[in-house]
């Protein structure tokens, strides 16, 4: 066989060939062959025919390579050659001469290149959708286990071929590959041009199966239904009109198109006419495979309209006496209210005239409205709400009255919902206390994934990453200290974080390391292992979540949930915001006593980030992506702030109150997206106690170890004390528990659990609560008797602490 026939010349086209069928168009001059009359009613485009670039990742330089390489060189493609996983990314990436067409992965020695990493890695890369990926395998793989080669395809491979130091036979592979896989891919690569084309137009188009279910939508169909993109994207179309299709199937069937009206209500409730045309296609076979519908909005007036027109019907207060005809107040009148009646007006009058109207100005305007036509009662009472909602603390209630009786709950709940510098002189301890320092740097040992990955008790700890009963110290162990990196990446491969990021799986490996780097290890509570506990709560969250009928977080929600989870704490020293005011840290000066640690932990993330691109998971985003990636990241870190914590409750509460069902409010409005991903990461955050009591007990020990650590320092240097009733010789870590459950994490679990229906968060919570009160009035309150009693939890069995036995 001749194989130098129909290579590359040196424009990059492909050479005429002799025989008649061409494998694609731009084979055969136009001239060449008839043009058929479907080829005129529906042009084909001309797929790009570049030279074929190929990045052959081989670790060593024995007769394989070399063959691969001979073979590359006589069918005249461009090969670049690399002995790395990092360095093939790296070249791949490249935007000046990245971009091949295949990529030959070496995988017959995955201790030095990780074919299955590096599969996912690319295919997870930016414009890697149509290369070719191919690996090279030992042939005892085939005749031995089939597993490692499926797994192979599984990654992303397109093919699997058997080692070779023949240079025939290579060439026989690559030119297989060339046009069996290449070529098509190049033809199928086209079709972007035709939906980019679609996304860009501004008639909206649904493309369905054959079963009327949405398989594309563009940009304009989100306008004319009011629904994101993928709240339609496998949508059943009978879920998104209020019409019946049958018609349009009963026409498209028999390959007509069909013209005519549907009805359709959006989320705001309207009811719309859309004018549509569905038109068949029939992709394989006969029978109509799809079905483009083309849907144009009527003029019709919508429900919205209607009710702006009858907004501005409403008499006003001089076409109708203020009251209805058996509350017209006699005798006399109250010359106040009559000066308060024209103010308010004057003041309306000028408030409508503002360029700027908020939501709550469009409140008291209605308000307004409605009290020129009430009663005089009604009118004060509506006084009164008015003046409320003029105040600027909303939705910032006071703390509940806490028992006198409870001075650690006090200590502890007041701690947490104070920000800046404390003025407590009188709680001074004396100076002469001893001190145990905390906080420091973390070590700089090396990371034992690569290790650990391939333990078989650390793979089957992973499988149950999204269960609540997580074992997250059991991991702890396992990697020594360092349970993020192994955690999130799983996590991100799960909830496909590397495609929505359009960043392959080694830099995220990278960056997650750098970010475990910055935490602290020696913090006992604020270390490395609260952030994955973190973010595997954000996880079970997010997971819960997806099972609901209506979508409330799309994939960018869920990445950047657990970007912010897995970043909510780094660089934490191990001492609260009110200590960094007290003792003029650096960072309380950086950032004037507000929200210290929280703004400190958002900044130093991009920081980090951006600092290096091999670690910057943020560099295959477009500007608008990163810009919502960041808002977004920032905002949930921000949102861990305790400081604020009844604010964003009572904000929650009120849009997803307990009372109603949450499943009919609508998620896809901008305000209530951003109060469930606060609600969400601040649940996360406080999450201990809703979990099993062994993980639970040693939580709180952890957190007053931190306290008391603190307390220490601070008497040390004769700073005023946030919380003195963290002493380590005198206050019950029971307490200090039973009153955290009651003023904090209560009435925000409940009103989680009602929102997400997770029914184990309060079970766990209602039974730690219980138990922590046993142990106070069992006398067990010091660090040694919760030591001493989660020796007595460790050993009970599994069974006994399970969520169906509480």
């Amino acid at each position: 066989m001749d194989y130098n026939r129909g290579t590359s010349s040196s424009s990059g086209r492909y050479g005429h060939r002799q025989s008649s069928l061409a494998l694609t168009p731009e084979e055969e001059p136009l001239d060449s062959y008839p043009r058929l009359i479907s080829d005129l009613k529906f042009p084909n485009l001309l797929p790009p025919n570049p030279p074929i670039k190929i990045l052959i990742a081989f670790c060593k330089n024995d007769p394989v390579f070399e063959a691969l390489v001979t073979a590359s060189h006589r069918l005249n493609f461009e090969p670049t050659f690399v002995k790395s996983a990092e360095t093939a990314i790296e070249a791949f990436q490249n935007a000046a001469t990245g971009g091949h067409h295949i990529i030959v992965v070496d995988a017959r020695y995955p201790r030095i290149i990780e074919a299955d990493v590096l599969g996912r890695s690319i295919r997870n890369s930016k414009g890697s959708q149509h290369t070719t990926m191919v690996a090279v395998v030992k042939k005892n793989l085939f005749e031995k286990d089939d597993t490692a080669v499926i797994s192979l395809l599984d990654v992303g491979f397109n093919r699997c071929i058997i080692e070779s130091p023949h240079v025939s036979i290579c060439s026989s592979e690559l030119r297989q590959i060339q046009h069996s896989l290449v070529r098509p891919q190049n033809v199928i690569s086209t079709q972007q041009a035709l939906y980019t084309a679609l996304h860009r137009s501004r008639e909206a188009v649904i493309i369905t199966d054959d079963s009327l279910r949405a398989q594309y939508a563009n940009r304009a169909s989100e306008k004319v239904l009011n629904m994101k993109l993928d709240e339609i994207v496998g949508r059943s179309l009978n879920d998104l009109v209020t019409a019946d299709i049958s018609n349009i199937l009963s026409h498209t069937t028999r390959h007509k198109d069909y013209e005519g009206f549907i009805s359709t209500r959006r989320k705001s409730q309207e009811t719309l006419h859309i004018h549509v045309r569905a038109v068949p296609v029939s992709c394989i076979g006969r029978n109509p495979t799809h079905l483009v519908l083309i849907l144009e909005q009527t003029s019709g007036t919508t429900l919205s309209a209607l009710a702006s027109d009858a907004l501005q019907a409403l008499p006003h207060g001089k076409e109708v006496a203020r009251g209805s005809l058996h509350s017209i107040r006699r005798g006399s009148f109250d010359v106040r209210s009559t000066a308060s009646d024209g103010l308010r007006r004057t003041s309306l009058a000028k408030l409508s005239q503002l360029p700027l109207e908020a939501p709550i100005t469009k409140v008291l305007s209605l308000l307004a409205q409605v009290q020129e036509n009430c009663s005089a009662d009604e009118s004060k009472l509506l006084d009164r709400v008015m003046e409320f909602l003029k105040r600027e603390g909303l939705y910032s209630p006071q703390m509940k009255e806490i028992r006198t009786e409870d001075p650690v709950a006090t200590d502890l709940i007041g701690a947490l919902l104070t920000q800046g510098p404390t003025n407590i002189l009188s709680s001074r301890r004396s100076s002469n206390d001893s001190i145990i320092r905390g906080g420091g740097r973390p070590s700089t040992g090396s990371i034992v994934f690569n290790k650990t990955r391939e333990s078989s008790q650390l793979s089957e700890l992973l499988n149950s990453a999204l269960s609540w009963d997580f074992e997250i110290f059991k991991l702890e162990e396992l990697t020594e200290k360092r349970p993020l990196v192994c955690l999130g990446l799983e996590l991100f491969r799960r909830f496909d974080v590397y495609n929505t990021f359009c960043c392959d799986e080694v830099t995220f490996k990278l960056w997650l390391i750098e970010i475990e780097k910055k935490y602290h290890s020696d913090n006992t509570y604020h270390n490395s292992t609260h952030a994955a506990d973190v973010m595997q709560a954000t996880a079970c969250y997010l997971q819960q979540l997806s099972n609901r009928e209506t979508k409330v977080m799309d994939r960018m929600d869920e990445a950047t949930a657990l970007i912010a989870a897995a970043t909510h704490d780094i660089d934490h020293p191990g001492r609260s915001s009110a200590f960094l005011c007290n003792s003029d840290d650096r960072l309380a000066l950086l950032y004037n006593d507000i929200c210290v640690l929280e703004s400190h932990h958002a900044a130093t993330t991009f920081r980090l980030t951006m600092a290096d691109d091999k670690i910057n998971i943020f560099k295959h985003l477009d500007r608008e992506s990163y810009k919502l990636a960041r808002s977004i990241i920032v905002d949930m870190i921000l949102a861990t702030e305790m400081t604020r914590h009844f604010e964003h409750l009572a904000k929650f509460v009120s849009v997803f109150g307990t009372d109603v069902d949450s499943k009919e409010t609508t998620h896809d409005n901008d305000d209530n997206q951003i109060l469930i991903r606060r609600m969400l990461i601040k649940c996360a955050d406080v999450s201990n106690p809703t979990r099993p009591l062994k993980f639970c007990v040693e939580w709180a020990r952890r957190i007053a170890e931190e306290y008391f650590t603190q307390t220490d320092e601070e008497k040390h240097r004769n700073l005023p004390i946030v919380m003195p009733m963290f002493d380590r010789t005198t206050c019950s870590i029971s307490k200090s528990q039973i009153g955290f459950i009651e003023y904090i994490i209560h009435d925000m679990m409940d009103a989680w659990n009602s929102f997400i229906e997770m029914p184990e968060i309060v079970r766990y919570m209602e039974h730690n609560y219980s138990k922590w009160k046993l142990f106070e009035e069992q006398g067990i309150n010091t660090l040694s008797d919760i030591k001493r009693k989660q020796l007595t939890l460790n050993s009970e069995t599994t069974g006994s602490s399970s969520i169906e036995e509480l």
